[in-house]
C-alpha cells in the first residue's frame, strides 16, 4: 500500500461514511466516493483506485439491500435476474477499466451528473409513486438489458452513478416509486460491485487494507440513509438526488477548470 498520511486516512473514511448515506438513498455514493479517492491517492494508477473503490462500495450496498429486504416488498427474484445479467456487465467492464487515465474520469462524470440531475429536475412527478398498470414481459426484458448488462458494464469500467443510473432505469422501465426503486437496485448493484471486484482482486488492483477501514465506514453511512429513505419517503430521496447532483456538478468543474 502507498504511504498513506493520517489526515487522508480520516478525510476518505468520512468521504467513505457520507458516500454511502448517499448511495443508500438514491444511489450514486460512488460520484463522491471516486473523486476522494483519486484526490486522496494522486500517484495510484487509475485502475487500483477504482478497484479499491469497489471493495469499499461492495460492503455499504450490501447493507443497505439488507436494511431495505426488511422493511421495502421488493420483487427479489427479478432484482436477482437483472443482477446477473449486471455481474457479467460489470465484469466485462471491469476488464477494460486499467487503461483509462485520470484525466478522463472527471469530464465524464461531470456528463453523467448534468445528464441526471436535468432529467430529475424537469420530470418532477417521477417516481414519485408507483404504476398502477402491470409491467409487461417486454419491459421486463429489456431492464435485464439496460438495469443489468448496460448499466453493469459501465459500473465495472467506471462506476460513479450506477446506483442512481439503476433507481432512474427502474423507475421508468418497471413504473417502481423512487423507495422501492432503490432497494431493487441495492440487490443489483451488490452485483455490479462484486462482478467488477473480482475481476480487478484478479488483476492485484485493490487496496485492501485501506478498503477494509473505509469499507466499516461506509456501511454505516449506508444503513443510516437507507433507515431515512424509507421513513421520509420518495420525495426526500428525490431532494437528497438534486442536492447531490448540483454540488458534484459545482465541485468537478472547478478541479477540471478552476
Amino acid at each position: 500500500m502507498p504511504e498513506i498520511s493520517t489526515t487522508t486516512i480520516i478525510v476518505l473514511c468520512v468521504a467513505a461514511a457520507a458516500a454511502g448515506w448517499i448511495d443508500a438513498v438514491v444511489g450514486g455514493g460512488g460520484l463522491l466516493l471516486l473523486p476522494a479517492l483519486l484526490l486522496g491517492l494522486p500517484n495510484t494508477p487509475a485502475g487500483t483506485v477504482l478497484g479499491t473503490n469497489k471493495a469499499v462500495a461492495i460492503v455499504g450496498t450490501a447493507g443497505a439491500a439488507v436494511t431495505y429486504l426488511r422493511k421495502t416488498p421488493v420483487d427479489v427474484r427479478l432484482a436477482v435476474r437483472i443482477g446477473l445479467a449486471a455481474l457479467a456487465g460489470s465484469m466485462g467492464g471491469a476488464a477494460l477499466a486499467g487503461g483509462i487515465s485520470k484525466d478522463a474520469l472527471r469530464p465524464m462524470i461531470m456528463v453523467v451528473l448534468v445528464v441526471v440531475g436535468a432529467f430529475v429536475l424537469f420530470r418532477p412527478a417521477f417516481g414519485t409513486a408507483p404504476g398502477a398498470s402491470p409491467v409487461s414481459r417486454g419491459r421486463v426484458l429489456l431492464a435485464i438489458g439496460l438495469a443489468g448488462l448496460g448499466i453493469g458494464f459501465y459500473d465495472g469500467l467506471i462506476g460513479p452513478g450506477t446506483g442512481t443510473f439503476l433507481v432512474l432505469a427502474l423507475t421508468a422501465l418497471l413504473h417502481l416509486d423512487l423507495v422501492t426503486a432503490s432497494a431493487t437496485a441495492k440487490i443489483i448493484n451488490t452485483c455490479t460491485n462484486a462482478g467488477a471486484l473480482a475481476m480487478f482482486a484478479h488483476q492485484g488492483m485493490v487496496l485492501w487494507q485501506l478498503a477494509a477501514l473505509m469499507a466499516l465506514f461506509n456501511l454505516a453511512g449506508a444503513m443510516t440513509g437507507a433507515r431515512m429513505a424509507l421513513k421520509k419517503g420518495s420525495g426526500f430521496v428525490r431532494g437528497v438526488l438534486l442536492t447531490v447532483v448540483a454540488a458534484l456538478v459545482v465541485k468537478l468543474g472547478f478541479e477540471q477548470w478552476g
